[in-house]
């Protein structure tokens, strides 16, 4: 019998938070003491507060104040465990092949991600996302080949693309790279230069390099499902 990973966008909600802690413990062990106490900490703040600011006394303050407390309580702790588990899964996503793909799925509505519209034999990659900065290309892999692959990238799009931007970003910790851990906050404060109707304007003006080329399916595996069926929680906000 195998095991056969489970797709996170066919888990219950209870399900996907559960597989993100227990992933996300495996990275980081000491992530239930940040949410045990993130929990205990805002929580007493908030007991102190509705205690203090609360007019009256009697049951009907205490039922508020608890409720209050739990509440403030659990949204410091849901901060805390969509942090910590961003951070435990671009830790699990390091040194893969793909991992850059796989850290801009987390990038919210309005953005196009296309995997691996260039590559070299040896594996290095560069990813292609159409959004609000216009087009920006991703490259991942060794220094030396990714920058002349990202070059060459870079003029074809340019002479289909027009006026509209193209951007370059190679994933790395080298100088003038972006480590995967900033990757989608550095694509998101590139700027918004084009409108929501002109990026579709732009898919279809590349429409017809992609269609000189052949794809090369990206090593599947597993996604971490802090990085897909948690998504919405991990924004990096």
């Amino acid at each position: 019998m195998t095991n056969t990973p489970v797709d996170p966008s066919t888990m219950s909600r209870r399900r996907q938070i559960l597989e993100t802690y227990k992933m996300s413990r495996e990275v980081d062990p000491a992530i239930r003491w940040w949410m045990l106490g993130s929990f205990v900490l805002f929580g007493g703040l908030g007991f102190a507060l509705f205690h203090f600011v609360l007019p009256g006394d009697g049951a009907f303050k205490m039922v508020l104040t608890v409720i209050g407390t739990l509440l403030i309580g659990l949204l410091a702790l849901m901060i805390v465990f969509g942090r910590r588990a961003q951070k435990a899964a671009f830790k699990r996503l390091d040194g893969q092949v793909g991992a850059a793909a796989r850290a801009l799925t987390m990038l919210r509505r309005g953005w196009v991600i296309e995997e691996v519209v260039g590559f070299t034999k040896q594996q290095d990659m560069v990813h292609r996302v159409v959004g609000p900065p216009g087009i920006v290309l991703v490259g991942e892999g060794n220094p030396a080949r990714l920058k002349a692959l990202l070059t060459s990238e870079h003029k074809k799009h340019e002479r289909v693309a027009g006026d509209y931007p193209v951007h370059d970003v190679m994933v790395g910790t080298g100088e003038g790279q972006v480590p995967l851990t900033k990757l989608v906050r550095h694509v998101q404060k590139l700027g918004r230069q084009v409108k929501p109707a002109e990026i579709t304007e732009i898919r279809q003006r590349l429409r017809a390099l992609d269609a000189q080329r052949p794809k090369v399916p990206l090593p599947r595996g597993p996604v971490p499902t802090s990085m897909k069926g948690m998504r919405g929680n991990l924004r990096g906000r």
